[in-house]
């Protein structure tokens, strides 16, 4: 996604509830400020909803950095790591990394504490890749945000390395 596409994301988030409780109000969110839900934005969403249970940081506490992988279509995950914690590039909270993720990850996402430096290492194998590809191709969105919700070993998280 261009700069300018993540930053109109944020616009559109800005304007709306910060959180969502329900997955039918998880995949709304999620299709307005992407413009779809394929199965990347639930993704994004697990991850963020770890994210801030690991961390417990207030609102707005959170900083995002996301590396995308090269067999990535997109960072589409970071748009629901952006729902789920309320960083975004207009705070200046939620950048996407000119770096890509190391070779065999689909992506990775490192989420900290803004005021501690707290933080958590996600990635995301490439080996999701034809899985995450047939829930888009099979499923509702319903059926992809249970799926994404409910998949054994879909990311590996450690501390993140003090910046």
């Amino acid at each position: 996604m261009s700069a300018r596409g993540v930053f109109c994301s944020a616009l559109i988030f800005l304007s709306m509830p910060a959180q969502a409780e329900t997955p039918a109000q998880w995949i709304e969110l999620g299709a307005r400020v992407h413009g779809g839900f394929g199965a990347f934005i639930p993704i994004g969403i697990r991850i963020g909803l770890d994210a801030k249970e690991r961390i417990k940081a207030e609102p707005r506490g959170f900083a995002v950095t996301y590396y995308t992988g090269e067999k990535a279509p997109c960072p589409c995950i970071a748009d629901g790591v952006m729902l789920a914690t309320n960083a975004s590039p207009g705070q200046g909270t939620l950048l996407i990394a000119p770096e890509k993720a190391p070779a065999g990850l689909l992506a990775v996402i490192v989420v900290r504490n803004r005021k501690t430096g707290e933080g958590f290492r996600y990635t995301v194998a490439d080996d999701w890749l034809p899985k995450v590809i047939e829930w888009n191709r099979a499923l509702d969105p319903a059926e992809r945000f249970d799926a994404a919700m409910k998949a054994q070993g879909l990311f590996e998280v450690a501390p993140a390395p003090a910046p």
